[in-house]
């Protein structure tokens, strides 16, 4: 019966080898995914500031016309170009902030001599 054991042995092996190999591959791929995916979520809260203060301006043009001044669109108007305008300002400073971010130098460098990771998550202080 020994001999029995012995393919399953070496098949036990080989599935321990590829599952070895599979599981490197996937280590190696995740840091360039997850740089891609953060550059994908910086993106999309900097067009959910676009919109939000596109909204927000035009939701308190709307209230200024209708409780306030009744003054038909131009309150609307007024709080849609306000919007806007507050909101660009926000987006290209919040821009600014994640371009330094991700071009400064990481004090210490990866295995590779890389210095820069690109990330723009805040480096945490540790004791």
């Amino acid at each position: 019966m020994p001999k029995a054991d012995e393919p399953n042995d070496k098949a036990l092996a080989s599935l321990d080898a590829r599952l070895d190999a599979f599981e490197a591959k996937k280590a190696a791929e995740k840091p360039a995914k997850a740089a891609t995916e953060k550059a994908n979520q910086d993106g999309y809260r900097l067009l959910a500031d676009l919109i939000g203060g596109v909204l927000v301006g035009l939701g308190f043009g709307w209230l200024l016309d209708h409780y306030v001044l009744k003054s038909g669109p131009w309150g609307m108007v007024g709080g849609l170009l306000i919007g806007l305008g507050l909101a660009i300002f926000s987006i290209v400073r919040k821009a600014m902030k994640l371009s330094a971010q991700a071009s400064a130098p990481s004090p210490q460098g990866n295995a590779d001599g890389h210095m820069g990771d690109g990330s723009t998550v805040p480096k945490q202080k540790r004791d």
